[in-house]
């Protein structure tokens, strides 16, 4: 903040206007802060001072309040927006500028129109005056660059192209004054070239910075879910409100087919809410009071009332956007060796420039020190580290923007590049592998019974139940639509089973050793409930009056496309391993239906990081995929942690790669964007080091004995421009990238 802006703060928790009063007065105390005012009618504040937005939510926290700044997420990324646009413009009219003045030049010295600088020192004189113009207005952020460089014992790209259009237009200027103190022979001025150069170099920028906003897609993608307005209600009424304006504890209203403003906690009515946008999945989520809502969602059918919880960059879908952006500004380990280079680099050309010019002095044809001239500047200008600098963060950008299509969000470059490295994927299985919500998957009867009447006898007695097996029957009763019936008395017997009175028949539900029990016979049951356990899945057995009725088997279903991401993964190279806590029949019946490699079974969960660092220590890069709540531990040991499908604050946090569709697939997609990525930056800088290493050779002059080809200066800006068009280029043939599938029914 400056003296001059003003902040809006959404509080929470204020009742009375004694808390607008306790609100205001820890807000005044905030340094900085000139003037604050607080609204308990909108429940908000307007602070102006110099005080930053991160101090002032402090303040009211520690009076007791919550707080959250009042800020969109179109409105931030506008402004993003502006700020490269005007950015961009500012960059092409610096290069109009300086072009509008080389070029000319250049026609003029070219054609002969322009008098000889012993004849035209007047006409000279001014040419100068003006080019120095052009150079003060379109490479003035050079030459500061350079200083600010030089006062910290450094150097980079700004530090040679100053030398080399500063040391021309010196040049041209001393020989524009005083045209005697070098043969005729090497009275030219190089005006044109400094200008020229400037020029080209704004141009290759602007377009490296219209690449950029190009990457960004993805955050803009993101932004747009996020809807304008948002309905409130206030006093009774509903109001139709900017969604800036959304305060923390506020009641909103969501029609049907609108997109869900803020997160919160839904407080009234019920609906099918589309949550694609975080899980991927692209079935609705039946949504009641009590459950979270997300911002950005669609609510689907019925209407509903929430409360908002978490307002502007608190939202699930900011911190998403957030985590984009993070990822697509940072450097991996290729990027920041890149930069070692760049800093021993520039030096190296300084000298390469210095020894250039001693050799045309020494060595070269008359005009000497023309040639030296020439020759020293031209090396200056191809070395220019512009596409060696741009190789690693073009190509980050792009890979991080076309992860996030594929629902895949990446915390930094360094997980990016790692990715592509893993050996080993280590599978959590509940939730991962599976749904992580055991449902009926079968029922076996008796003697031909009718299983609808069985599954409404059971529904009826488990419904008493507290078990999480129970809950699964009394779900897929209740899905299928099936009546419950009257029951007389219920008894649970922890660790065994029930048993329930029902239309003068005594119900058991429970194990095997609880029919035994109790003289239940099961017959062909008790071989059918075998081998479903040797499936994976658990298998309840009723009894109605000693007799064995069905058995139901309960199971943490496998998601559909578990064994086909698997399959991908195989033939990117990597071992699959599940490491869960469940038991260890269950974990090898589940590892064998989807093609996982090895098992390691009944784990604690705090032990599940000491098998990731075994891993490790045989020398495996190993990733963990897990739900970023209980494997946190594990996915912070690994060489990259995935936490799949929740879309969670935890899990977002907790992880190196997020996986919002809630599949496998993801890892095998991440892998696969990360592989093209690290090729993609390891083709930049191939390209970027092969221009360098051939290009000043050349412009130092060794093809000139041989051909007599001396480079021009601006040939020289040209090509350097060129190799950043071609990195920007390369790169951006990332957006193009298709991850590869499995094929699966009939489609590739």
């Amino acid at each position: 903040m400056t003296e001059q802006q003003i902040v809006r703060l959404s509080i929470g928790g204020m009742s009375c206007a004694g808390c607008v009063a306790s609100v205001e007065k820890a807000l005044q105390a905030a340094p900085g802060v000139s003037e604050a005012t607080v609204s308990f009618a909108e429940h908000t504040a307007q602070v102006r001072g110099s005080a930053d937005v991160a101090s002032l939510i402090k303040a009211v926290v520690d009076a007791g309040y919550e707080a959250a700044e009042l800020r969109s997420l179109d409105e931030e990324q506008a402004e993003r927006d502006v700020r490269e646009q005007a950015q961009y413009r500012l960059l092409l009219k610096r290069s109009a500028v300086a072009g509008a003045v080389g070029a000319p030049l250049m026609v003029g010295d070219m054609s002969g129109w322009l008098p000889a600088l012993a004849e035209g020192q007047l006409v000279w004189l001014l040419i100068g005056l003006i080019t120095l113009a052009a150079m003060v207005y379109s490479g003035r952020h050079f030459f500061v660059g350079a200083w600010k460089q030089f006062r910290h014992h450094n150097a980079n790209m700004d530090t040679l192209i100053a030398i080399g259009t500063g040391s021309a237009w010196v040049y041209s200027m001393a020989i524009t004054l005083f045209p005697h103190i070098v043969p005729s022979l090497a009275q030219h001025a190089y005006f044109e070239a400094a200008a020229i150069i400037i020029c080209l170099i704004n141009f290759g920028s602007a377009l490296e910075l219209r690449a950029r906003g190009k990457t960004s897609e993805a955050i803009r993608r993101l932004v747009g879910l996020q809807p304008r307005t948002a309905r409130v209600v206030r006093d009774g009424q509903e109001l139709d409100i900017p969604i800036l304006e959304v305060g923390l504890d506020e009641t909103l209203r969501v029609r049907p087919g609108e997109r869900i403003a803020v997160d919160g906690v839904i407080i009234d009515g019920s609906s099918w809410v589309d949550e694609s946008m975080i899980s991927g999945e692209p079935l609705p989520v039946r949504k009641a009071p009590g459950d979270e809502v997300i911002g950005g969602t669609i609510n689907t059918q019925g209407s509903f009332l929430f409360q908002a919880k978490r307002i502007g960059k608190d939202t699930v879908l900011a911190q998403i956007i957030e985590m984009v952006r993070s990822a697509q500004a940072s450097k991996p380990a290729i990027g920041r060796l890149v930069d070692k280079v760049s800093g021993v680099f520039v030096p190296t050309v300084l000298i390469v420039a210095v020894l250039t010019a001693l050799a045309w002095l020494n060595f070269g044809p008359s005009p000497q020190l023309s040639h030296a001239m020439v020759a020293t500047m031209t090396v200056l200008i191809i070395a220019c580290p512009c596409a060696l600098g741009l190789a690693t963060p073009i190509s980050i950008m792009v890979g991080v923007g076309k992860a996030a299509e594929y629902g895949v969000l990446i915390r930094n470059g360094e997980a990016l590049q790692q990715a592509g490295k893993l050996q080993t994927v280590v599978l959590d299985k509940t939730g991962t592998v599976t749904e992580g919500k055991p449902r009926l998957t079968d029922i076996v009867p008796f003697a031909g019974a009718n299983t609808d009447h069985l599954l409404a006898i059971a529904a009826t007695v488990e419904a008493a139940s507290e078990h999480p097996l129970a809950a699964a029957i009394v779900a897929a009763a209740d899905e299928q639509g099936i009546a419950r019936l009257e029951l007389a008395d219920f008894e649970a017997v922890s660790g065994h089973g029930v048993r329930a009175s029902m239309n003068q028949q005594t119900v058991l539900i429970g194990s095997r050793k609880w029919m035994k029990d109790n003289g239940v016979f099961l017959g062909h049951l008790e071989q059918a409930g075998e081998r479903l356990a040797a499936e994976g899945k658990t298998p309840v057995y009723m009894g109605m009056n000693e007799s064995g009725a069905a058995v139901f088997a309960v199971a943490d279903p496998i998601k559909q496309d578990s064994a086909e991401a698997i399959a991908r993964l195989h033939a990117q190279g990597i071992t699959v391993v599940m490491l869960t806590g469940d038991h260890r029949a269950t974990a090898e019946a589940v590892a064998r239906q989807v093609g996982i490699d090895a098992v390691i079974a009944e784990v604690l969960p705090e032990d599940k990081d000491q098998h990731i660092a075994r891993l490790q220590q045989q020398g495996q890069i190993v990733a963990m995929v897990g739900d970023g709540i209980n494997d946190a531990p594990a996915l912070a040991r690994a060489n990259v942690g995935f936490a799949i499908g929740g879309g969670t604050d935890v899990a977002i946090e907790s992880a190196d790669i997020t996986l919002m569709r809630g599949s496998l697939h993801g890892v095998a997609d991440a892998i696969a964007v990360s592989r093209a990525t690290v090729r993609n930056i390891k083709q930049n800088l191939f390209g970027a080091f092969i221009y360098n290493t051939l290009g000043i050779p050349v412009a130092a002059g060794v093809l000139y004995p041989l051909m007599g080809i001396l480079l021009n200066p601006m040939i020289a800006g040209a090509a350097m421009a060129a190799s950043s068009l071609t990195v920007v280029t390369n790169a951006n043939r990332l957006r193009l990238f298709r991850a590869p599938r499995a094929k699966r029914g009939g489609e590739a």
